[in-house]
């Protein structure tokens, strides 16, 4: 039985309603915010829907408030430098004891070049799928980007694992030339490693080979051409940085060199002689001793 052409009418009216519905549920491409609005930018995903949010009052750090990481400023200077001019320059993977400042770098990096035309992106581990979608939105800007992914550790088999593994090296479509990753961990290959994949290791003409596991975690944090290391405070480092943010917040210096005291006190009772803990102490004794 061939079907009327009133049949027709009312099949094609009902179908376009079902692609309505169904055009509701399915993701829209993310829209493009206002690029001259801010100079640092936030990924948000809420169900199907994802944009890049400005962030009108970005945390943003002097250089010079780092203390006791000139080595790792150096490094990750040229780097940045020789990026924003549009030369070539590496991923940067910053890793070690927490609070030593390896977000604070970051950060700071992003102060001291931002009027060059440096951009920051601020990625969550469980965005990194969405990785692809904003380098395309990226692609074709004249700024130059640094996709931050802060406090990054993987637990085995995570699909963002082999997400930021395909964009940092190995994907068929090519990362632009105006984006760049920078990671903070506190694990130097990013994922834990356990004790048992040490006797996988195996012995080939003397030398040392690690396992399949071990080197399937390796693999992720070589694809990162620049490696910082943090190191953490011992006590005279401790002492300086307290010093220079007592200084920072006006404190008199008669009384910075009284507050050495309290400051150990103040970590040992932290269990950390950091540089985020020395900053924590110096608010601290700034707020109580202001006038």
């Amino acid at each position: 039985m061939t079907p009327t052409s009133p049949d027709l009418a009312v099949f094609f009216a009902r179908l376009e309603k079902t692609l309505d519905r169904l055009d509701a549920w399915l993701p829209a491409p993310p829209l493009a915010p206002d690029w001259d609005s801010a100079i640092a930018f936030r990924w948000l995903r809420r169900g199907a829907q994802a944009r890049l949010e400005a962030i009108a009052h970005p945390h943003l750090i002097r250089v010079e408030d780092l203390q006791d990481v000139a080595d790792q400023i150096a490094r990750l200077d040229a780097n940045t430098r020789q990026f924003v001019k549009g030369h070539r320059a590496n991923n940067a993977l910053l890793t070690g004891a927490r609070g030593t400042g390896k977000s604070s770098l970051v950060k700071a990096m992003l102060a001291r070049y931002a009027d060059r035309g440096l951009r920051l992106i601020e990625v969550d581990k469980q965005d990194l799928m969405d990785l692809p979608e904003i380098v395309e939105l990226v692609r074709t800007r004249p700024e130059r980007f640094v996709l931050f992914c802060d406090d990054l550790s993987f637990e085995d088999a995570e699909p963002a694992y082999k997400a930021l593994k395909s964009v940092l090296d190995g994907s068929l479509a090519a990362v632009p030339d105006n984006v760049i990753i920078y990671a903070t961990s506190n694990r130097r290959h990013l994922m834990p490693e356990y004790h048992a994949e040490n006797r996988e290791a195996h012995n080939i003409d003397g030398e040392i080979h690690p396992g399949e596991a071990v080197e399937e975690k390796i693999s992720l944090s070589e694809r990162f051409g620049l490696w910082l290391s943090f190191y953490p405070f011992g006590q005279d480092a401790y002492l300086d940085i307290v010093s220079h943010w007592l200084g920072e917040f006006g404190v008199a210096k008669a009384k910075i060199d009284k507050a050495r005291t309290e400051a150990l006190q103040w970590a040992l009772m932290r269990g950390s002689r950091s540089g985020r803990v020395a900053w924590q102490f110096a608010r601290d004794y700034a707020g109580r001793h202001a006038k």
